[in-house]
């Protein structure tokens, strides 16, 4: 299989491809098919520390431009992927089998979106001035971190890659990103358009590999932060590793999000919010509203019209744009997801839609949906991270906002209703660092994003993300002499 804007190397160190074939070999399957469509090395460790000893280098210089040149330089490579925004996509698709109707609209214009962002705002990042008695004053300074690693999932590669690097960019840092080893090109792409853009060498390097790589990473003493979207289990390790060495650090990890839906809700829109919060990326989205509780007075209407919306999707080639839904990234998460639909069946939840492998090469399923689900079900605490819908009913709005809570996870939540006073009870009650009123899974780069409790620490995206990617300098300012006791 050949597609558009194909990486020609393994690696983006200093400014330029990299390649050592000394490297294990990498595969990168299309899960459409399940054929392997391009074979990369991952880095040695000698190749980790060229990356982290480029982006060390490069970071003075970087740091010593001022934003309007840096920002200048971002917001030329977010017009760069608008401009090849199809290819890129393709590309998005082959790296995770998302249909191209999705990935055309959310996936490289998301990383186009944080580069013009944060590319806009970087001449502003700015500290304060705060006056003191006997005209004395302190003046801050907002200074960057220096070297940053990235560590990205395998759902959004392009968009989490352009997450990380636009703030840490804009405020003068520079960066090693490993991405996922399921989906390693995309990554390379964004690398290959800032060194077009204007980037210095040095600036932003990509290496590839597993768990060791990362580990080499966020362990070297040149590496001042840390940003890794992935799961819990991942995220802990990574949290510890950063800590360890008093590391600046941001995890945007999983969750179990709920999504709550009144009788008094407009139940197409609903509808359409479940799909969007369960079916979007064949499911494998980290926000997903997967416990959607659904108050008692339209519970069987509203699984009846779920039902009938989902024989309207249409699974098959990502490529085709008629495609809503594609394949699992892999047959390792396809296995996980068929492994979790027969732990839902086998607790007593009722399987009223899907939940089938499709006999056809690639790693298709059936979007699943589950109704009679109670709290204390496996398919109702743990993430699937695969199109499989939970639905459990409630009465009160009291009962739903405890249940809805009563979790480990909070990274998102959402609600349904026309009782606009509700809704903000509702959202202002939900332990959720990212919360929707009659909509779902809608990130502007605008605003922030990330979670509480388990499903995180910091935020992305939003001018909130400038702090977590920065430092403040406090400069005391005497402007008398200065007295002492003795």
């Amino acid at each position: 299989m050949t597609y558009p804007t194909q990486p020609t190397a393994s690696h983006y160190i200093n400014g330029a491809y990299v390649e050592d074939a000394s490297g294990t070999p990498l595969s990168v399957i299309y899960p459409a098919t399940g054929a392997e469509i391009a074979q990369l090395h991952e880095a040695t460790p000698d190749l980790v520390d060229s990356a982290l000893a480029a982006a060390h280098r490069a970071q003075p210089a970087w740091a010593a431009m001022s934003g309007t040149e840096r920002g200048r330089i971002l917001r030329r490579a977010a017009d760069i992927i608008r401009e090849r925004n199809h290819d890129l996509s393709v590309l998005e698709t082959c790296d995770t089998g998302k249909p191209l109707s999705e990935t055309l609209v959310a996936d490289a214009t998301s990383a186009a979106d944080a580069l013009e962002y944060f590319g806009g705002i970087a001449a502003s990042i700015a500290g304060e001035h705060i006056q003191l008695p006997e005209g004395d004053f302190v003046y801050t300074r907002r200074e960057a971190l220096g070297v940053c690693v990235g560590i990205g999932a395998w759902n959004y590669p392009t968009q989490i890659a352009a997450w990380k690097a636009a703030p840490a960019l804009a405020c003068g840092n520079t960066m090693v990103f490993k991405p996922s080893e399921t989906t390693p090109l995309c990554a390379l792409k964004l690398a290959e358009i800032l060194t077009e853009a204007g980037a210095p060498a040095g600036v932003f390097n990509v290496v590839q590999g597993k768990g060791a790589v990362g580990a080499q990473l966020v362990g070297d003493a040149r590496v001042a932060k840390v940003s890794l979207t992935g799961s819990v289990p991942t995220g802990a390790r990574v949290y510890a590793a950063a800590a360890a060495g008093l590391k600046h650090a941001t995890m945007e990890l999983g969750g179990k999000s709920p999504l709550v839906i009144f009788d008094d809700a407009d139940l197409e829109s609903a509808v359409s919010g479940a799909i969007n919060a369960n079916f979007y990326s064949t499911g494998q989205v980290c926000s997903n509203g997967t416990r959607v509780f659904v108050q008692k007075g339209i519970k069987d209407v509203f699984v009846k019209r779920l039902a009938e919306r989902l024989q309207g999707a249409v699974i098959g080639d990502p490529m085709q744009m008629e495609t809503t839904i594609g394949s699992m990234v892999s047959e390792r998460q396809l296995e996980i997801v068929l492994g979790y639909i027969e732990k839902g069946k086998a607790e007593g939840a009722r399987l009223v839609a899907g939940g089938k492998r499709l006999n056809r090469d690639g790693f298709y399923i059936e979007p699943a949906v589950f109704a009679d689900v109670t709290d204390d079900m496996t398919i109702a605490r743990e993430e699937i991270f695969g199109p499989v819908m939970s639905v459990l009913d409630f009465e009160t709005e009291e009962e739903a906002l405890t249940r809805a809570n009563a979790t480990e996870f909070g990274l998102a939540a959402g609600v349904f209703t026309r009782d606009i006073t509700r809704a903000h009870r509702m959202v202002a009650g939900f332990e959720a660092g990212s919360c929707y009123i009659n909509t779902y899974n809608l990130t502007p780069v605008e605003a922030p994003f990330g979670g509480s409790k388990m499903s995180g620490v910091g935020r992305e995206n939003g001018s909130a993300a400038i702090a977590h990617w920065s430092e403040i300098k406090s400069v005391y300012v005497a402007m008398t002499p200065c007295e002492a006791a003795f």
